[in-house]
């Protein structure tokens, strides 16, 4: 970002010469690290994520493979479903219950998707564990950004950035292994013939990666993410969010092990400021809730480190409540309130979608059926006087097995499927069935012109399963004036 030109103030008798700039310069946050319970459970995450991540795109299944969204055939195969564009109702459901989820969440404990597991969060980690074992920990960092440069500079820094790139780039390609086949993108890359719009993915996703988690950071979190904005309409002072305990913790001043914090007059905060030093946003958590703090727990686990040294009871920072802060309640009380009806509304909405769409996967028919009328010819008389209307089925094979579909006409007396009305569908097969559907003389006589609604009863006859599978789809049979 280009810094704006400084404004000089008018020359007066208590400010002359003086020069303010209307862009204050960023400043490098240099994350100390840190060991600790939440730490631990935050590294879990990241492996957990990331297993799932690289590893689902190779893992074969029914000999395909597992995850794949295979845009340029229009499938998405999720292990044993077979999904169509016409199944966007799945991905709505799915999008409401992570919505439902990040409410609930976030209304018991704060941001718990950004401290633990959202994208940002986990490859700032990854790319921050590198740096450390490059470039040192946070001094050593300090140390080398302040040096001139040296090979040894610049061997340290081209190592993390190639590091860097790497991890990115492998980030990429996985993103793109999940929509063309993975082996198969391997293979091209192997002999260098990655098609265009493979070859661009890699490299945006890629490059984002790169930036964001190695340049960006904490920038992203505070300035570019809108969760940060919108947040505090899901707090309320039930939340469980970071605080820092005042009341025990003021007023703050360093000491020995030994001293007497009350005859000096001290809290038991020490001000060492390490709570500050390993908060990847840079911010103070002593002073009160900020929307940049992410809810890493960072700064629980170096106080509570700071805390066994000295003696001192854990948790001066630590997971509470704005009302158990105030009114200094128990951890029973706090938890009591947790639990309260806001979160229990949640809660219910959000199982019950979640078994709304498990049940509806559950009893998806293992095909799909779409009806055309063939538009370039509505009805015409053929022999015999009888009336004859054109239609186009598009017949879906939503499973992994061969199904051989019968299609039968109803809804007016004497109205008949003329022709081919058997089709076998290869698995995951879709294909379309130019039907005519026939109406005697007889019965067109009896009915008056005009479009009368037929149905098309589309049944599996090939005995995959014991109870029989049929799929009904309304339309109109026109009767020319």
């Amino acid at each position: 970002m280009s810094q704006r030109a400084p404004v000089a103030l008018p020359a007066d008798d208590d400010a002359s010469g003086v020069i303010v700039s209307l862009y204050q310069k960023q400043r490098k946050i240099y994350p100390r690290s840190v060991s600790g319970w939440f730490v631990r459970w935050r590294w879990a995450m990241v492996w957990a994520t990331q297993l799932l991540y690289y590893g689902l795109p190779w893992l074969q299944w029914n000999g395909r493979q597992a995850v794949l969204f295979d845009l340029s055939s229009r499938r998405f195969y999720i292990f044993e479903l077979v999904l169509y564009p016409q199944d966007f109702i799945y991905l709505t459901g799915l999008l409401v219950i992570s919505a439902y989820a990040l409410f609930l969440f976030t209304t018991v404990a704060g941001r718990l998707w950004c401290g633990y597991t959202c994208p940002q969060t986990v490859y700032t980690e990854i790319f921050m564990w590198v740096e450390r074992h490059t470039e040192g920990d946070r001094s050593a960092r300090m140390r080398l950004d302040s040096a001139a440069w040296t090979l040894d500079k610049l061997w340290r820094k081209g190592s993390k950035h190639a590091l860097w790139l790497a991890i990115s780039l492998w980030t990429g390609f996985t993103l793109v292994g999940y929509f063309t086949p993975i082996q198969t993108l391997w293979a091209e890359v192997q002999s260098l013939s990655l098609g265009p719009w493979e070859g661009f993915w890699v490299l945006f996703y890629g490059l984002a990666t790169y930036g964001n988690a190695g340049w960006l950071r904490e920038q992203v979190c505070k300035y570019m993410c809108p969760y940060a904005r919108f947040q505090s309409a899901m707090f309320d002072k039930d939340t469980l969010i970071i605080s820092y305990d005042a009341a025990r913790g003021d007023p703050r001043g360093s000491r020995s092990k030994k001293a007497d914090t009350k005859a000096l007059g001290l809290g038991d905060c020490i001000d060492c400021g390490l709570c500050v030093q390993v908060c990847p946003t840079g911010i103070d958590i002593r002073n009160g809730l900020q929307y940049e703090c992410i809810g890493c727990a960072a700064c629980v686990d170096v106080c509570n480190g700071v805390m066994d040294k000295m003696g001192y009871p854990k948790g001066l920072v630590r997971y509470a409540t704005q009302n158990s802060m105030a009114q200094g309640w128990s951890a029973q009380q706090m938890w009591a309130r947790v639990l309260r009806p806001r979160v229990l509304v949640y809660s219910t909405i959000l199982l019950l979608i979640c078994a709304g769409l498990a049940a509806s996967i559950y009893l998806r028919h293992p095909f799909k059926v779409d009806v055309v009328r063939d538009r370039g010819t509505l009805a015409r008389l053929v022999e015999d006087g009888a009336i004859e209307n054109g239609y186009r089925l598009q017949l879906m094979n939503a499973t992994e097995q061969t199904q051989r579909l019968r299609v039968t006409v109803s809804g007016l007396p004497g109205v008949r499927v003329v022709g081919r009305s058997e089709l076998e569908l290869a698995p995951a097969e879709a294909r379309w069935l130019p039907l005519a559907v026939q109406l005697s003389a007889d019965a067109a006589a009896r009915l008056s012109p005009g479009a009368h609604d037929i149905r098309f009863d589309v049944e599996r006859v090939d005995g995959l399963v014991e109870s029989t599978v049929r799929l009904a789809e309304k339309s109109t049979f026109v009767i020319p004036r």
